[in-house]
C-alpha cells in the first residue's frame, strides 16, 4: 500500500480536532469521537517497517464478494459512540493492492439502541454545556443548544444563555446525534444519516399509527369525539373524555372560558392530578404532554403512548359554554394469540397436534375470555393448525412396540351431531335442525364434548337444513256409481282417495277437507209401485269401497291402532269369517315412514280384528235359498247358532310393572268353534263369560334409579342465570311400599342428570345501578345524603358493563336526598373581639359569643344565654397593644441573668449586662447594654462604681458597647451600665493557670494567683449592690471537676505559643467554647447544698450539672444552661467516653452522673431513662433501657440489683457492655426497685429508680419528676412545698408565666391560638404579676402564638365495604374494595389534591370467604404411552375443586398457590428389539382391506395383519 493512502488516513484521523479561536489568538481543542484512529490501522506508513504487522485473528474471512475485488475481510465493530439513545460504530478494511480499490474502506451499523435515563440528559445539550469553561469573547458563557437547522443540522450551533448569541461551536456533532428532535436519523461523520423506526442505518421503515414499526395501523383505532359543557348542571367539573393507557397523538381543543385538567390512574390503581396553568411541557406517569394556552382556546397534545388511563375534565367558569374536540389513536388492548402446538396425540408411529387462539389482554398480560376479542371487529380469531408428529416407527423388545390406549384410541377430534329434529312442517317445505359440537376420544375410549378450535381443521357440518319439500297430499273424487234405482230416488257413490306426491294412496290429507262420498239421486222414470220411504243402499263393490274409505283411520305422531282391510269372506255363501291385521303404528314426521310398535304402546281397545260375514245364502238342492230357509226355521236354529261361539282364555296381557312385583290378566275372547278364530263379543252369550283371572309378575327387585324434581325459577331474568333441581338416586324396597329409600350416587347407573342449567342466556337491558346510601352530610337540622348512581349492563358471559349515562332510561334513581331532619339545638357562636382592657400600654381582648339557634327557615336566630347552658360557653383571650403610656417613656435595661463560663480559647465573647462571667485571658471581648426609650450614646459606663475610661486595648463605641482587646487580669472587676435613673451591673473574673480564679491587679504590684476572698472582695467594694464572689465557688469546683478529666495547660501571653493543644488535649476537651447558664440554676443548687459542694450531694450536681453543659455542645457553639422548669430533655449520649477516661491523670472516688430527664428521641415502643429518677410506665413498651453513668479513676466495676437481689443476663433482662441495664416488654413480675453500684479501689456509688407498672386502670400519680407518661404528680406535702423550697420571698427570681392556650380560630386548614404571658415575682401560689420589662433579662421570652389545625378543610370520604367476591388470594381470602374520595366539609366531592396532607385510607383489604375454600385436586397419573424410549408421557387431571361442596371452579380461583403440574415424562428407558410381529393400532383390519400393505408406514404398524398379503 502506498505511502499516499496512509498519509491520508492519518490526515483523516487528525482532523477530528476541532479549533475555536478566541480573541487572544490561542486554539482551543474539543475532543470529538474519533472514526478512524490509528490504532485501528493494521500497519504504519511504509517508511516504517520495523511495526509488527496485524493479528490476522482480528479480522473476519473474506466473503466471495471480497475474494473477488481487492480489499481483505472487514475488521471487528468498534465500541459504540454512545451508551443509550441510539449511536454509531463502525468497521474498516484495507485495500490489498498498490492500486486504488474501488468503494469505501469504512462502513457504519447504529448501536446502543436503548432508551437513557430520564436523568441523563440531551446528547447536544452535553456537547454544548463542555464548552462552558472555554474562553469566547473574552468571557465565559453557559451554552444552550440550537436544535432542528434547516441548513445544516449536524454541526454543533450553541446559543448563550441571557445574550441570545448564536455560535457554531463545532463543524460536527459526535456520532449518534440525532439530526432532528422528532426524528430518528442521526449524524455520523457530520452527515445527516436516514434512520428507520428499525433502527437500521438508510432504512425507510416508519411508525404506523398505533407506533408498530412498519404496522399496518390494525393494532389501534381512531378514536374523534366532542363535548359540549352545560352549565347549567350546577356543576364545578365534568369528565370530557377517558383516554386509555397506551394511546397515541392525543390532541384536543378546547374554546370557550372553561379550564382543561388531566387526572391519571395507572394499572396498579395509583391515581394523579395535574393542573394545567400555562403553556409549557408538562410530564404525568412518564408521558409529557404539550399544554398551549391562547386568549380564546386551549390546546392539549400528547405524543404518547401514554403511561396511564388519563382523564380529561373540564373546570366550569362563568360564562358561555365550551366546546371541546378531541382525536385519538385508542390501542386494541385485547388481541387473538396463537398458542403453541400441543403435545402430540401419540408418542410413536404418526399422530397429530393442533395449536390454538386465545384472547390476550395487553394492559395485565393474562389471558381472558374470548369475548374481549369479539368486541373489536378488526380481530380475526386466527384458525388452529394442524400438523403430524412423532412418524418414526414405535421401537419395541422385538424391534416393535404395543401401542398403549392412549395411541389406540385418540383420533382426530371431529364434529359430532345429534339426529335431526322433526321437520317443521309435515309437507310443504319445512325446516329441521340438530346439534354439533366437537369431540374427541380419550384414553379410556369415552368421546366428550371439547373447544369448538380443535375441530376447525374441517368444515363443519351443517345445523339445519330444508326438509319435506314435496307438495302436501290432497284429495282426489273418483267418478259417481250409477245410481242404486231404476226409477224414482235413490243413492250414488264414490270413491274418494288421498294422493300423495307420489301419485300413490298414502294418507294424510285434512279429514275435515273430505269429500262426501255419496248423494242422492233421481231417476226420471216414474216407478210403477210405491217406492220406499228411504234410499236403497247400493249393493258390493261401490258399498264396500265407499264404507272402506269412509272408515280410515289417519295416521299420527301418537302410536294407535291402525286396522288394515278385511279379507275376503272365509265362504262364498252363508255365514263365514273375515280377518284383517291390526298393528299398533306410528308416524315418524321427519322421515315421513310409518313405524310398527308393541301393541302395549298404544292406548285404547284394539279393534277387533276377525268378524263373521255373509255374502249370498247358499242354494239347497230344492231351489229355495238359505236365507228364505233361515226366516222359517229361525226359532228352531238358534241353540245351534250359540253353539258356534263360546268364551276361551287366550293368554295374559303385560305385566302391569316392569320390577318389584305387578299383576297380569288373562284374556278372554270370543272363539268360533269351527274355525277357532276370535269373533265379535256380541256373538257369545254373556251371561256364561267366565271369571277374571289375575297372576303375579315381574316380583324381583327394581334397581335404583335417578330420581329429579322440577327445574327451580331462573336466578336472573337476563344476563345468564342458573335452575336448579334435585337430583337423587332412589331405591323403593317393595312394590306396595310408600317409602323411598336415598342411596348414594355411585349406586346408580351414569351418566347423573345435571343438577344445575344455565337459563336466560341474553344480554340484560342497561338499567341504573345504585349503591348504598352515603353518611349524611349534617347531624341535625337538615342535611344530604349522596350515593351512587351509574348505568350498568350485565352481559349473557355474566359481566357487568358500565355504560354512559345516555345509555340508560332516560329518569336516573336520585342520586341526593335530604336526611337528619331534627333540629339542631342551640350552640354557641363566637363573635367579635371585645374592646382592650386597657387604654394604653398592653392589654387584653377577649372573644365574645351569643347562643344561636337554627330556624326552620335555615337561618341562624339569636335567643337567650339561658338555652345553650348545656354546652360550655367558649372562651378566648389574646394581647392587645395601644398607645404607649404616659410613664412608659422611662429608659429601662434589657438584662440577661446568665453566668458565662469559657472552657477554651476563642476569637470573641458576646456579653449581656446582668450577670457574670468567668473567662480565659487572652479573650476579646464584647459587653452589651440593650436598652428602651433611650439613644445608644447616651449610656454611660462605671467600673468599680467610677466612670470607665478607654484605654489601648478598652474601648466604649458610639453603640453603646464596651469592646476590651485581649482580656488579662486587671480587667476583672464590676462592670455598670447605666441607662438615665436605670442602672445595671456585670461581674468579670478572669481564670488564672491551673485552672483557678485570679484576683485583680492593684497599685504597688500583683497579687498572688489563688481563690478570691469573699471578706476581702466586700471590704473592697463596699458600696457595690452585688456580690463579687458569689458563683466563685460553683466555678471552681467546675474547673476542678473538668481538670480532673483532663489536665488543661493555659496558653501563653506570647502570640507563637496562643491556642495550640497537643490532639489529646484537644479530644479531652469539651468542644464548646462558652457556657451560658441561667442564675436560677446555680441558685438552686447553692441553696441545696446546705452541708456545702464538698459533699457527697454537692459533687453528685457539680457533675450532673458539668455533664448538661457538655451535652448540648451540638446543638449551638455555646451551651446553654436553663432552669430545670424550662430545660429541654438531651438528647446527646454519654459526657466521657472511655477512651476520654484512659487519659485521666487524678485518681477519684467513682460518682455516677444522674440526668433530670428520660432520653428525648428513641422509638416510641423503647424507652430510655437514667437511674435516679421514678419510672412509672402506664402504657406497655417493647423494651425499656436504664442507663447508669459514671466518673472515676482507676478502673470502674458496675452491678446492678433488683430489691437488694444482684442481677444477671437472662432472655428478658440483658446487662449492655456500656453498664445499662435492658428489659424486654416489662410487666407487673419486673416491678421494684433498681439498684446502679460502681466501685473501684478507692470506694464505692450507688444510685436507685423504682419502676411501677399500671394498666392504664383508675387514676395513678407517681412521686417527683417521674418518667413514662403523662401520670399526674402526686399531690404530697413535697411538691406542694417545693416550689416553697427553691426560693424563699424576695430571692424568688422573676419570670415568664403562661396561661393555656385559647381555643384555635379555625377548625381547620391552619389557623392559630394565643396565650397571655405574665412577667410574675415571688415563691408559687403566692407570686405577683409585675412589669413585664423586668422579665427581659431572663431568657426568651416564650411565645404567645402559634399555628393550629394545620390539617386542610377536606377528609378522606370511604364507602362502604364491597361484598367479598374479589380475586382469591388465600385459602378462604378474598379482596373486597370501597371507593375512597375526597370531601369537603360540606359533603362536596373535591379533587384528590385537598386531601394530600391527609392519610389516604386504603381502598382494598383482604377477607374471609367460603367462596375461595378452593384447593387443586389431583387425579391419578394415566398409563405411560410408551413402555420404553424418550417419548412417553403420561397426564392427569388437575381442577381447581371447593373443598366443601366438590364443585369445580375456575382455575383463576386457585392461583394464589402454585398448580400442580397435568402431565409428565415416563418410562425413559431404552427400548430393546426382538422378533415378534404384532399389530400396535386398531386400524389394521382397515388397513389390510384398502391394501394399504406395502407401504412401509402402515406395514410397521400392522405387522401381524400384513403378514400374509
Amino acid at each position: 500500500m502506498s505511502g499516499g493512502v496512509w498519509t491520508g488516513l492519518v490526515l483523516l484521523a487528525a482532523c477530528v480536532k476541532v479549533a475555536v479561536w478566541a480573541n487572544d489568538g490561542d486554539a482551543v481543542f474539543i475532543r470529538e469521537f474519533t472514526l478512524i484512529r490509528r490504532d485501528h490501522l493494521s500497519e504504519e506508513p511504509l517508511h516504517d517497517s520495523s511495526q509488527k504487522p496485524e493479528d490476522p485473528s482480528s479480522r473476519t474471512a473474506r466473503s466471495e464478494e471480497d475474494r473477488d475485488t481487492l480489499w481483505d475481510a472487514w475488521g471487528s465493530w468498534s465500541e459504540c459512540s454512545r451508551t443509550c439513545g441510539g449511536g454509531a460504530s463502525y468497521s474498516l478494511r484495507r485495500c490489498l493492492s498498490s492500486k486504488t480499490c474501488e468503494g469505501q474502506n469504512i462502513k457504519y451499523r447504529t448501536c446502543s439502541n436503548v432508551d437513557c435515563p430520564v436523568d441523563a440528559g440531551d446528547f447536544r445539550a452535553q456537547q454544548c454545556s463542555a464548552h462552558a469553561d472555554v474562553h469566547y469573547q473574552g468571557q465565559y458563557h453557559e451554552w444552550l443548544p440550537v436544535y432542528n437547522d434547516p441548513e445544516n443540522p449536524c454541526t454543533l450551533k450553541c446559543k448563550a444563555k441571557g445574550s441570545g448569541l448564536v455560535v457554531e461551536l463545532a463543524p460536527k456533532v459526535l456520532d449518534g446525534t440525532r439530526c432532528y428532535t422528532e426524528s430518528l436519523d442521526m449524524c455520523i461523520s457530520g452527515l445527516c444519516q436516514i434512520v428507520g423506526c428499525d433502527h437500521e442505518l438508510g432504512s425507510t421503515a416508519k411508525e404506523d399509527n398505533c407506533g408498530v414499526c412498519n404496522g399496518d395501523g390494525s393494532s389501534c383505532r381512531l378514536v374523534r369525539g366532542h363535548y359540549k359543557s352545560q352549565h347549567a348542571s350546577e356543576k364545578t367539573e365534568d369528565t370530557v373524555v377517558v383516554v386509555p393507557y397506551k394511546s397515541r397523538h392525543v390532541r384536543l381543543v378546547l374554546k370557550g372560558p372553561d379550564h382543561l385538567y388531566v387526572e391519571s390512574k395507572t394499572l396498579q390503581g395509583v391515581k394523579g392530578e395535574l393542573g394545567l396553568n400555562k403553556s409549557g411541557q408538562y410530564h404525568l406517569e412518564n408521558t409529557t404532554l404539550d399544554y398551549q394556552k391562547l386568549s380564546d382556546k386551549e390546546v392539549l397534545r400528547i405524543t404518547g403512548p401514554l403511561g396511564a388511563d388519563f382523564t380529561v375534565k373540564v373546570q366550569f367558569t362563568s360564562g358561555a359554554d365550551s366546546v371541546v374536540q378531541y382525536i385519538y389513536y385508542q390501542p386494541i388492548i385485547h388481541r387473538w394469540r396463537e398458542t403453541d402446538f400441543f403435545p402430540c396425540s401419540v408418542t410413536c408411529g404418526g399422530g397429530y397436534q393442533l395449536t390454538s387462539a386465545e384472547c390476550f389482554d395487553l394492559r395485565s398480560n393474562r389471558v381472558v375470555v374470548d369475548q374481549y376479542c369479539h368486541y373489536y371487529p378488526e380481530n380475526i380469531k386466527p384458525k388452529p393448525k394442524l400438523q403430524e408428529c412423532n412418524m418414526e416407527p414405535c421401537l419395541a423388545s422385538d424391534g416393535y412396540k404395543q401401542i398403549m390406549p392412549y395411541d389406540l384410541y385418540h383420533p382426530l377430534p371431529r364434529w359430532e351431531s345429534s339426529p335431526w329434529t322433526a321437520c317443521s312442517t309435515s309437507c310443504g317445505g319445512g325446516i329441521q335442525s340438530r346439534s354439533v359440537s366437537c369431540v374427541e376420544e380419550d384414553m379410556q375410549g369415552i368421546i366428550t364434548p371439547t373447544e369448538e378450535w380443535k375441530c376447525l381443521y374441517s368444515p363443519k357440518t351443517a345445523i339445519l337444513q330444508p326438509c319435506n319439500a314435496f307438495d302436501c297430499p290432497t284429495w282426489l273424487a273418483q267418478q259417481w256409481s250409477p245410481c242404486t234405482v231404476t226409477c224414482g230416488q235413490g243413492l250414488r257413490y264414490r270413491v274418494v282417495l288421498c294422493i300423495d306426491h307420489r301419485g300413490l294412496h298414502a294418507g294424510g290429507c285434512n279429514p275435515t277437507t273430505k269429500p262426501h262420498i255419496k248423494e242422492e239421486c233421481l231417476v226420471t222414470v216414474p216407478c210403477y209401485k210405491s217406492i220406499d220411504t228411504l234410499p236403497v243402499e247400493a249393493k258390493p263393490p261401490w258399498h264396500k269401497q265407499a264404507i272402506e274409505l269412509d272408515d280410515e283411520i289417519i295416521l299420527t305422531d301418537e302410536p294407535s291402532f291402525i286396522p288394515g282391510p278385511w279379507q275376503p269372506c272365509s265362504r262364498t255363501c252363508g255365514a263365514g269369517t273375515q280377518h284383517r291385521t291390526v298393528k299398533c303404528q306410528v308416524l315418524l314426521s321427519f322421515s315421513q315412514t310409518v313405524a310398527d310398535l308393541p301393541d302395549d304402546e298404544c292406548e285404547g281397545v284394539k279393534p277387533a280384528a276377525s268378524q263373521p260375514c255373509y255374502r249370498t245364502p247358499c242354494q239347497r238342492p230344492g231351489g229355495k235359498k238359505e236365507e228364505e230357509e233361515g226366516e222359517e226355521e229361525q226359532q228352531g236354529e238358534t241353540p245351534q247358532r250359540e253353539e258356534l261361539h263360546d268364551w276361551e282364555y287366550e293368554g295374559f296381557t303385560e305385566c302391569s310393572e316392569s320390577c318389584g312385583g305387578g299383576v297380569q290378566e288373562a284374556v278372554v275372547i270370543c272363539l268360533n268353534k269351527q274355525t277357532r278364530e276370535a269373533a265379535e263379543e256380541n256373538l257369545c252369550v254373556s251371561s256364561r263369560r267366565p271369571p277374571q283371572l289375575l297372576q303375579d309378575c315381574k316380583i324381583q327387585p327394581c334397581p335404583p334409579r335417578w330420581e329429579t324434581g322440577l327445574w327451580s325459577t331462573c336466578s336472573a331474568s337476563c344476563g345468564v342465570g342458573l335452575m336448579t333441581r334435585t337430583v337423587a338416586c332412589t331405591h323403593r324396597p317393595f312394590r306396595d311400599s310408600n317409602r323411598t329409600e336415598v342411596l348414594r350416587n355411585e349406586d346408580c347407573q351414569s351418566p347423573k342428570p345435571s343438577p344445575v342449567q344455565a337459563c336466560n342466556r341474553f344480554d340484560c337491558p342497561p338499567m341504573w345501578d345504585t349503591s348504598d346510601w352515603g353518611q349524611c352530610s349534617r347531624s341535625c337540622g337538615g342535611g344530604i345524603q349522596r350515593r351512587q348512581v351509574l348505568c350498568k349492563q350485565r352481559l349473557a358471559d355474566g359481566s357487568i358493563l358500565e355504560l354512559p349515562d345516555t345509555f340508560c332510561p332516560s329518569k336516573s334513581p336520585p342520586n341526593q336526598r335530604p336526611c337528619s331532619t331534627p333540629e339542631c339545638p342551640p350552640h354557641w357562636v363566637t363573635t367579635d373581639w371585645s374592646q382592650c382592657s386597657v387604654t394604653c400600654g398592653n392589654g387584653i381582648q377577649r372573644l365574645q359569643s351569643v347562643c344561636r339557634k337554627l330556624g326552620e327557615d335555615g337561618r341562624h336566630w339569636t335567643v337567650g344565654p339561658e338555652n345553650c347552658s348545656m354546652t360550655v360557653r367558649p372562651s378566648s383571650i389574646r394581647p392587645c397593644s395601644l398607645r404607649l403610656c404616659d410613664n412608659s417613656m422611662k429608659p429601662t435595661i434589657l438584662t440577661q441573668r446568665k453566668v458565662y463560663l469559657q472552657w477554651r480559647k476563642g476569637k470573641k465573647v458576646h456579653l449581656v449586662v446582668g450577670g457574670y462571667a468567668y473567662l480565659l485571658p487572652w479573650t476579646t471581648v464584647v459587653l452589651r447594654c440593650p436598652t428602651r426609650h433611650i439613644r445608644k450614646g447616651h449610656i454611660r459606663w462605671l467600673k468599680e462604681g467610677k466612670p470607665l475610661v478607654s484605654l489601648p486595648h478598652l474601648s466604649i463605641t458610639s453603640l453603646g458597647y464596651v469592646k476590651i482587646q485581649q482580656v488579662s487580669s486587671s480587667d476583672a472587676g464590676i462592670y455598670t451600665c447605666v441607662a438615665g435613673q436605670a442602672r445595671e451591673h456585670f461581674v468579670l473574673q478572669i481564670i488564672g493557670s491551673k485552672q483557678k480564679l485570679s484576683v485583680p491587679e492593684v497599685a504597688g504590684g500583683q497579687r498572688k494567683v489563688g481563690h478570691m476572698d469573699a471578706v476581702s472582695t466586700g471590704e473592697r467594694l463596699p458600696e457595690l449592690p452585688v456580690a463579687v464572689n458569689r458563683y466563685d465557688n460553683i466555678v471552681d469546683r467546675l474547673l476542678e471537676l473538668k481538670g480532673s478529666v483532663q489536665e488543661d495547660v493555659i496558653d501563653k501571653p506570647h502570640s507563637s505559643e496562643k491556642n495550640k493543644l497537643n490532639p489529646e488535649d484537644q479530644r479531652a476537651i469539651p468542644e464548646i467554647s462558652v457556657s451560658v447558664i441561667d442564675t436560677n440554676r446555680l441558685d438552686e443548687i447553692t441553696h441545696n447544698l446546705s452541708e456545702g459542694l464538698q459533699g457527697p450531694r454537692g459533687q453528685q450536681l457539680i457533675a450532673q450539672l458539668l455533664s448538661e453543659l457538655t451535652m448540648r455542645h451540638d446543638e449551638t457553639n455555646e451551651s446553654t444552661l436553663h432552669h430545670p422548669e424550662s430545660a429541654q430533655p438531651s438528647t446527646q449520649g454519654l459526657l466521657y467516653k472511655p477512651h476520654i477516661i484512659a487519659h485521666t491523670t487524678r485518681s477519684r472516688n467513682p460518682l455516677i452522673i444522674q440526668r433530670p430527664r428520660k432520653v428525648g428521641v428513641t422509638p416510641p415502643s423503647e424507652m430510655t431513662v437514667h437511674v435516679g429518677i421514678p419510672i412509672f410506665l402506664q402504657k406497655p413498651v417493647a423494651s425499656l433501657e436504664m442507663r447508669c453513668e459514671s466518673l472515676g479513676y482507676p478502673e470502674q466495676f458496675l452491678t446492678w440489683t433488683k430489691n437488694g437481689k444482684e442481677l444477671t443476663s437472662n432472655s428478658r433482662v440483658e446487662l449492655l457492655p456500656k453498664g445499662s441495664l435492658k428489659i424486654q416488654a416489662p410487666d407487673k413480675a419486673d416491678e421494684g426497685l433498681y439498684t446502679c453500684t460502681v466501685r473501684n479501689r478507692l470506694g464505692s456509688t450507688s444510685l436507685s429508680s423504682r419502676l411501677q407498672i399500671t394498666g392504664g386502670k383508675g387514676r395513678n400519680c407517681v412521686q417527683g419528676n417521674n418518667v413514662g407518661g403523662n401520670a399526674p404528680i402526686c399531690p404530697d406535702r413535697t411538691n406542694r412545698n417545693l416550689s416553697a423550697e427553691l426560693c424563699h420571698g424576695q430571692a424568688c427570681p422573676v419570670r415568664w408565666r403562661a396561661d393555656p392556650w385559647a381555643p384555635c380560630s379555625t377548625s381547620c386548614g391552619g389557623g392559630s391560638q394565643t396565650r397571655t404571658l405574665r412577667c410574675v415575682h415571688g415563691p408559687e401560689g403566692m407570686s405577683g404579676e409585675v412589669e413585664s420589662h423586668y422579665c427581659l433579662g431572663t431568657g426568651r421570652k416564650p411565645s404567645s402564638t402559634r399555628l393550629c389545625n394545620l390539617l386542610p378543610c377536606a377528609r378522606w370520604i370511604t364507602s362502604h365495604w364491597g361484598p367479598c367476591h374479589g380475586q382469591c388470594v388465600g385459602s378462604n381470602l378474598a379482596t373486597q374494595t370501597r371507593d375512597v374520595y375526597c370531601q369537603d366539609m360540606n359533603g362536596t366531592k373535591v379533587p384528590y389534591r385537598m386531601c394530600n396532607g391527609l392519610q389516604r385510607p386504603s381502598p382494598v383489604k383482604n377477607c374471609s370467604t367460603d367462596a375461595c375454600a378452593v384447593h387443586w385436586r389431583i387425579g391419578p397419573w394415566t398409563q405411560c404411552t410408551a413402555t420404553c424410549g424418550r417419548h412417553g408421557f403420561q397426564s392427569r387431571q388437575v381442577t381447581c375443586t371447593h373443598r366443601h361442596s366438590g364443585k369445580t371452579m375456575r382455575e383463576h380461583h386457585c392461583m394464589w398457590k402454585p398448580r400442580p403440574p397435568s402431565w409428565r415424562r415416563c418410562n425413559i428407558l431404552s427400548c430393546g428389539r426382538a422378533a415378534e410381529c404384532r399389530d400396535s393400532t386398531r386400524y389394521c383390519e382397515k388397513v389390510r382391506q384398502l391394501e394399504l400393505c406395502p407401504l412401509p408406514q402402515f406395514k410397521s404398524r400392522c405387522c401381524h395383519s400384513c403378514l400374509n398379503t
